[in-house]
């Protein structure tokens, strides 16, 4: 008896999911499988397609290798275009022939949604949806200065960051009064926007395009209907999505009035020999654009074609967690409060950057839906509240406020029930988690394996982890201590990788150590241990897509979207000529001036381009980096010591100079503060800093690991009495051995409390050196003062690297015309938007 055959139209992400369900199942023994896909690639993963920029290839991208394919025994026909259906024949026709079914299933998707504007045929206008998209807009990006995304909302602003990954000046032009509009409120869209355009991309919102002609400045111009326009070199449309129901409409199978491909619970057309899912699927008069929908469908008509009766689709949450260029952004459920009833909970700390809102049922036991934007640290939780209807806490705002402000802890494992939905791509649970483990999964890449979760969209992938990590806990199994999923070591592991290997750039490092494409967690901790081994200046090209903004810059960004410059000012020791350039500078260029707590003076103000420009009076003037952008050395502080008080028994200012001079530009797992008091009245606080140095009558008293932040900490006694020269190689070996072992973002308080052995194993590596290490440390630290570079001076004598800090590439002389300004006090500020 000869086999039935099953076709596939489609092979993108959810085609070749049905794919993997299928063949996994008994009944696909009984049917011979062919495949039709339009492209010349095999499946690969679009929620990762900008990845592509980055360095990414078809290979790290792709969902099955050939030999997946022919082990399966599937035809997979890439390239060919199914041109017609014919389901009286029950066959479909390809411009090389017909090809009869028993079963058709259509995967064809979506198409992006051009609108009808005059010109959009432009040879540099594209869509963002395959490979061979992207390869077009890199050879337009190639030879041109600026780019346009049409359309803000998800995929439009990863597009975005896109065109910035390529080196273009990036522009976003929406039709809707603001981002995102689907997902966010007027307040999320507002900080989204505002986040977004601090990070150097423009946002045009309430914009609507009416023509697209030859630029006189650029290659194109837009025109919009308010009759402004806007000169780009590339424009890319994300203006949403359409599903791909041609075949379908042709062929007489039922379609919705505004496109998909009408089925029903069972992901069954009008025809009951053909099936849709994915996004050309219209069910229920809803089309689903995200992955985790079209999985749960192909997992449905699966189990359906498996002789499942039970099997139903009944629908999916479209909660959204995601990273869009930096900014974290979060939508759960009914994010507009439309549910009658409804009561909205918001949180808004414009400072931060943190936009929280709850929506929650009228009588407050019920979470409806959220929105999170610049913060994601929520967002597993309240998802959790809401897809399993678990009851809210007496007062539900507890669930957004920081913790400082009385803010509840995240729900942890234990509280959710084995039905918890952890990932909705793959519709895994708690309880499908758990028996992975008592199965034999004893580390997260194995659970992985095992349920597939996280390995869809991986928005689950910290809740996943925590999971993980308490069910093995639990269990009594040791808890993998990775740094993420991309490297299986520590960031103390890593630090040796790179020192002994002599690993000098990520790619390598990945290549060699790891796996993929890196994550925001590993990029930043490799950045930091490649600049603490090698001292490379922070704008080397391998180091620039490692750094967040503010390294990338070498200033602070403000709320506002200009910087502040901090110079050094060693030991807080400053002449009347120096102070004298730093009121001119603060003078020419407007900028607001304060003395910081760590002694130093802060300029705010400065816009992009203005860096350079102030950055070069103040080196002419004797200045440096003061490195307040960084995770290295900040200040160290000191009182006048023996100098001008009767009271000093040193010369604390003289040493706090040594000190910083010493330190200056050392990278660190987190910032480090220094202070130097003359004697133990202790004006200058050296007992909460990470370093604090007391003058005594006999030499110095050196206390270590203190914090005066958020958790302060009294730092630790650790020698007395030292010499000049003993003080300077006690830091050194402390200073390095916290550099080499701490793990990524962890002050050395944290540190210090994590240590095994605390104070007292310390001492031993350091003072007795128990583990032969102090002359390798010491010799690794007078690498690093040796080779000291002011990334200030190196950036603006380097052509290149100063080009980064144009805010108009196509017009480098221009300044940013949007910034509002105020008067208080007598010096210029930033207008504060109303709360």
């Amino acid at each position: 008896m000869s086999n039935k055959t099953l076709i596939v139209i489609g092979n993108g992400m959810v085609g070749h999911h049905f794919l993997e369900q299928f063949v996994a199942s008994p009944a696909a023994s009984g049917y011979d499988i062919l495949v039709f896909g339009e492209e010349k690639q095999r499946a690969y993963d679009r929620v990762h397609l900008s990845e592509y920029f980055t360095g990414s290839t078809h290979s790290d991208l792709a969902m099955g290798t050939a030999d997946w394919y022919s082990e399966h025994g599937i035809q997979l026909r890439l390239h060919e275009q199914v041109t017609a259906l014919n389901p009286d024949q029950r066959s479909v026709t390809t411009p090389k022939g017909d090809y009869g079914y028993d079963e058709l299933v259509l995967a064809t998707g979506s198409f992006p949604f051009v609108p009808p504007i005059e010109g959009r045929e432009h040879p540099h206008c594209f869509v963002y949806r395959t490979l061979e998209d992207l390869d077009a807009i890199r050879h337009s990006a190639q030879k041109g200065k600026s780019g346009v995304v049409v359309g803000g909302g998800l995929l439009g602003l990863e597009a975005a960051n896109a065109l910035k990954s390529l080196g273009l000046q990036a522009h976003v032009v929406e039709f809707a009064p603001r981002l995102m509009p689907v997902q966010l409120d007027t307040d999320g869209g507002a900080l989204l926007r505002h986040k977004i355009e601090e990070l150097g991309v423009q946002v045009h919102t309430e914009k609507a395009t009416t023509s697209i002609v030859e630029g006189e400045n650029a290659r194109i111009r837009m025109n919009f209907s308010d009759d402004s326009h806007l000169e780009t070199d590339l424009i890319v449309f994300s203006a949403g999505i359409r599903p791909q129901d041609t075949l379908a409409r042709a062929s007489g199978l039922s379609v919705g009035e505004r496109g998909g491909i009408v089925v029903n619970d069972q992901c069954t057309t009008s025809d009951p020999h053909i099936h849709a899912i994915g996004e050309c699927a219209l069910w229920n008069q809803k089309i689903f654009g995200l992955v985790a929908p079209g999985y749960t469908m192909a997992r449905t008509l699966a189990a359906i074609l498996n002789g499942d009766r039970d099997a139903a689709f009944t629908g999916a949450d479209m909660s959204t967690k995601l990273k869009l260029l930096g900014v974290d952004v979060g939508s759960i459920g009914d994010a507009h409060g439309q549910t009658p009833g409804a009561r909205n909970i918001r949180f808004n700390d414009e400072q931060a950057g943190h936009y929280r809102r709850m929506v929650v049922s009228e009588d407050g036991k019920t979470l409806l839906g959220a929105i999170l934007v610049g913060d994601n640290s929520h967002y597993d939780s309240l998802l959790q509240y809401a897809l399993n209807g678990i009851t809210l806490p007496h007062n539900p705002e507890t669930l957004i406020l920081p913790e400082n402000q009385g803010g509840a802890p995240a729900l942890g494992p234990d509280a959710l029930p084995e039905t918890a939905s952890i990932c909705s791509c793959h519709n895994v649970t708690k309880g499908d988690i758990c028996c992975a483990i008592d199965a034999g999964c004893v580390d997260l890449p194995s659970v992985k394996a095992e349920t597939k979760a996280s390995t869809g969209c991986g928005g689950c992938t910290s809740l996943l982890k925590n999971l993980v990590d308490n069910e093995l806990e639990k269990r009594g199994v040791a808890v993998n201590k990775d740094l993420c999923e991309h490297f299986p070591y520590s960031r103390q592991e890593l630090f040796h990788l790179v020192k002994v290997n002599g690993i000098r750039t990520f790619r390598t490092l990945i290549s060699q150590h790891g796996k993929g494409q890196g994550c925001d967690i590993c990029k930043p901790a490799v950045g930091s241990i490649l600049a603490t081994c090698w001292n490379e200046h922070i704008l080397a090209t391998d180091h620039v897509p490692l750094q967040d903004t503010n390294d990338t810059f070498m200033a602070n960004m403000q709320k506002n979207g200009t910087y502040s410059i901090v110079p050094r000012i060693p030991g807080g020791e400053i002449t009347p000529d120096k102070l004298i350039v730093l009121g001119e500078v603060a003078k020419e260029y407007d900028l607001y001036t304060k003395i910081t707590g760590g002694q130093r003076v802060d300029l705010f103000g400065a816009t992009l381009s203005e860096l350079p420009e102030i950055w070069e009076k103040l080196i002419a003037a004797g200045f440096e980096t003061g490195h307040a952008y960084g995770k290295s050395l900040r200040t160290v502080k000191s009182c006048v010591g023996n100098t001008w008080c009767r009271y000093g028994v040193q010369d604390s200012v003289g040493m706090a100079i040594v000190l910083e001079n010493r330190y200056k530009g050392l990278r660190a797992p987190h910032k480090v503060k220094m202070a130097v008091s003359g004697c133990t009245r202790e004006c200058a606080e050296a007992q909460s800093k990470d370093f604090g140095v007391i003058a005594t009558e006999n030499g110095w008293n050196l206390y270590v690991c203190g914090n005066g932040g958020m958790r302060p900490r009294h730092a630790d006694l650790f020698a007395t009495d030292l010499s000049d020269e003993a003080l300077i190689r006690t830091i050194d070996r402390v200073v390095m051995f916290y550099v080499r072992t701490a793990d990524r973002l962890q002050r050395t308080s944290v540190w210090m409390e994590n240590l095994e052995g605390g104070l007292d194993y310390l001492k031993q590596v350091v003072l007795e050196d128990s583990l032969s290490i102090c002359a390798e440390l010491e010799e690794h630290m007078n690498s690093i003062a040796d080779t000291y570079q002011c990334e200030w001076k190196t950036a603006v004598e380097d052509p290149e690297k100063r080009k980064r800090f144009r805010e108009f590439v196509n017009l480098p002389e221009q300044k940013d015309p949007v910034q509002q300004w105020t008067t208080e006090r007598g010096q210029r500020r930033p207008v504060l938007e109303s709360v």
